[in-house]
């Protein structure tokens, strides 16, 4: 294997949570950047501060019906993706990891897509209803865009990112430890925020207040986990046996392919399908019905497979 081939698989998280499109594209392109940052020195902070302003960009450029402004706007947000993938590889290639990086990541995709969301329901606000309807009384989209957009962005996206992220960093825990993981837990993150003084660290607690509420809603989402957890925790402590990790690991494993489809690819590949065409609304329709389907189908595997597990091990 190449000296190059070694550093890239290297700046992986794992081969257990990538996916194909992420493998032979996205974190091949996001490596040669991480190089390119690194020979200047450049933290990956600000890399990913490139990104939000790239997908900002893009979703200004989907406000626009033509076909010039939406490719532009799939380069840019490509280009943003892409640069999301450089952040974390060169964070692990530098050894630059910190929980201020790892917010900061998950708020520059919140702020692509809430600035998609916002183009998208003003480009359509005021055209016509789809399929006719309403036509002879010269309905438009109106107000019905943005509760489809918010129904879509709040209720779905926001959730099915929430616990997809979660699911991959449980994954991560038991494959790899804590070193590994990014599995962090609201209690920690509240003492951490009390500890602080608000003079001198005031956006650092804000940042680290709602980080602690997102952690919270990962928790609520998966109560048989947490019984499943609390258990390990309780029982082994840091030493968790490797026959209890391998078998995790094992069940585990299939959801994955769940976990990258709620995540990025698979939602952009069908959002640029649908600017393409010209009928976005149809993007806001796949998030509510066929993402939340997956969701939930993730999530009641995942519950069962903890009260398999919970029983199994805490006699």
């Amino acid at each position: 294997m190449s000296n190059e081939n070694k550093g890239l698989k290297s700046s992986f998280k794992s081969m257990d949570t990538e996916e194909f499109l992420d493998i032979y594209f996205n974190r091949p392109i996001g490596y040669v950047w991480a190089l390119f940052f690194n020979k200047f020195g450049v933290h990956p902070n600000v890399v990913t501060i490139l990104s939000i302003f790239l997908g900002i960009g893009a979703g200004v450029m989907f406000y626009f019906q033509d076909m010039k402004h939406t490719l532009i706007g799939i380069f840019l947000l490509v280009w943003a993706n892409h640069y999301d993938s450089c952040d974390g590889q060169l964070a692990r290639m530098t050894g630059k990891k910190t929980r201020w990086g790892r917010m900061l990541d998950g708020f520059a995709g919140d702020l692509w897509f809430f600035t998609i969301y916002v183009a998208i329901c003003l480009r359509l606000m005021n055209q016509p209803l789809p399929f006719g309807i309403g036509e002879s009384d010269g309905m438009v989209w109106g107000i019905y865009i943005w509760v489809l957009g918010i129904v879509s962005g709040v209720i779905c996206h926001s959730r099915q990112c929430t616990i997809a992220d979660y699911y991959r960093n449980i994954h991560l825990f038991f494959l790899k430890g804590k070193a590994g993981s990014e599995l962090d837990n609201f209690r920690q993150q509240r003492e951490i925020f009390y500890s602080l003084p608000w003079k001198g660290n005031f956006w650092w607690k804000a940042f680290l207040f709602f980080y602690g509420n997102y952690t919270r809603r990962q928790e609520l989402l998966t109560p048989k986990f947490q019984k499943f957890y609390a258990m390990v925790q309780e029982k082994y402590g840091d030493d968790i046996p490797q026959e209890l990790r391998d078998e995790f690991r094992k069940m585990s494993l299939p959801l994955m392919k769940y976990t990258n489809i709620l995540t990025f690819n698979t939602r952009a590949i069908t959002l640029y399908i649908t600017l393409l065409i010209g009928e976005p609304w149809i993007y806001f329709l796949f998030e509510i019905i066929v993402m939340t389907l997956i969701y939930l189908y993730m999530i009641y595997r995942h519950e069962s497979m903890c009260v398999y597990l919970y029983d199994k091990y805490e006699r």
